[in-house]
């Protein structure tokens, strides 16, 4: 990125910053009930910039897990001695605002009673109803690949059990065993994050089981920093990373955990570590709501990031179709503010206004360098867009101080976006 676009960058996202801090009196005597579905980035932050701005209303945040494990920075668990217990978050600083929070499971959505139907415990009821729940496997999209599979082949792409699954499997390893690691077609959960996930596995063999080699292999020729990550691997890597694309026989077209093994069109392989990530679509509650489409994501008008499909429900983060934001964090927790100002102004008479969106992706490439990735957004005439000549990319062939600052900026960012979510 030039020091043009940083002061473009900043310029707008300063600018979408101070559209979304409207006086809350404005709203704090409304009244409604909102209900969120799913606490991470994105749910998260809406449950507590809603509790600000609509003080006198009932919001309930409903998710299945007490401690939300962060997918961002997981990599690092993976590839270095980073604990899981660094990625786990709670909910008391939701609650400290007065939002209910109730961990149980969303079964259910009934669009025109407008009522949730939980696991263990009686309905809920809303005015306002706004889901971010995530992304789910398309199971048997890749023939062969099931939930009972993915215990053979762990996809890690929900940080927790699966990614301390995939460490162990790094762990057992005996030196000179490879690893094998399978990238699906866009889109899905973060762009840049099979990349980083291949950077950091990289490290780990090299400093720990140097005559081990992850072998990438890719459905796509092309990916999201794909320059910035190849001169990185020739760098770092170049005896302990191959990356084959499409083009290249990248595709995997099955799997056998029982002989544990992968297929593409011309070849197979065999490793005691494989890391499938699977084609994925939007959490199963969208489906229930009736708010994702045939692509299996949700379409959205990005004024208040409401439904097209369903009135009076709102889809942020993953689960939407918004591009060209992608799929990451980032994304969620401002999609999080930007739904929640459009609830505000809703449930108080006003209609939702047109404002600025951003995001920036950092990826690791070492455990002391990274990388990233930024773009700037309207939503006017309810579309997303990006703004021209705002935003960039990390230069290439940049001096070793530039890679460190990048990686404490997105040390810097983590600490930020936690705060703002969970307190």
């Amino acid at each position: 990125m030039t020091q043009l676009d940083r002061r473009v960058l900043l310029k707008v996202m300063g600018s979408g910053a101070a559209s979304l801090a409207l006086p809350t009196h404005a709203y704090a005597r409304s009244k409604a009930r909102i209900v969120i579905i799913g606490g991470g980035f994105g749910g998260a932050s809406a449950a507590r910039m809603l509790a600000t701005l609509l003080p006198s209303s009932d919001i309930t945040l409903i998710d299945v897990n007490a401690t939300y494990t962060a997918c961002p920075f997981s990599n690092l668990v993976l590839g270095t001695d980073r604990a899981l217990s660094q990625q786990q978050f709670g909910y008391d600083g939701v609650q400290q605002l007065g939002v209910n929070v109730l961990n149980t499971l969303a079964l259910d959505v009934d669009p025109v009673a407008q009522t949730v139907a939980l696991q263990d415990a009686e309905p809920v009821s809303y005015d306002r109803l706004i889901l971010s729940p995530g992304i789910d496997m398309r199971w048997n999209a890749l023939q062969g690949y099931d939930e009972a599979a993915a215990q053979r082949f762990p996809h890690a792409w929900k940080a927790g059990p699966q990614t301390l699954l995939l460490r162990r499997k790094l762990d057992a390893l005996e030196d000179g065993q490879p690893v094998i690691m399978s990238v699906p077609t866009a889109p899905f959960r973060c762009p840049p994050g099979p990349y980083e996930r291949a950077s950091m596995i990289a490290h780990y063999l090299k400093s720990r089981k140097p005559r081990s080699k992850l072998i990438v292999l890719d459905a796509k020729d092309s990916f999201s920093k794909m320059d910035l990550f190849q001169e990185a691997w020739r760098e770092h890597y170049p005896d302990h990373l191959e990356w084959r694309g499409a083009s290249d026989d990248g595709t995997v077209s099955r799997v056998d955990a029982a002989t544990q093994t992968i297929e593409t069109d011309f070849e197979s392989f065999s490793a005691p570590a494989i890391n499938i990530i699977p084609p994925q679509k939007a959490g199963f509650i969208a489906d229930r709501a009736g708010v994702s489409n045939g692509t299996g994501w949700c379409p959205i008008d990005p004024l208040a990031f409401e439904s097209t499909q369903q009135p009076n429900i709102h889809v942020i983060g993953d689960a939407t179709i918004a591009a060209p934001m992608p799929k990451s964090a980032f994304s969620a927790n401002l999609q999080a503010k930007v739904c929640a100002m459009g609830v505000a102004r809703l449930v108080s008479g006003l209609e939702p206004e047109a404002t600025v969106l951003s995001n920036t992706c950092y990826s690791f490439t070492t455990p002391e360098e990274a990388i990233s990735i930024s773009g700037v957004y309207t939503n006017e005439n309810r579309s997303l867009a990006s703004i021209s000549g705002a935003g960039g990319v990390s230069p290439m062939g940049a001096e070793k101080s530039i890679r460190y600052q990048e990686a404490d900026q997105a040390r810097s960012w983590f600490e930020t976006i936690t705060s703002e979510a969970f307190g």
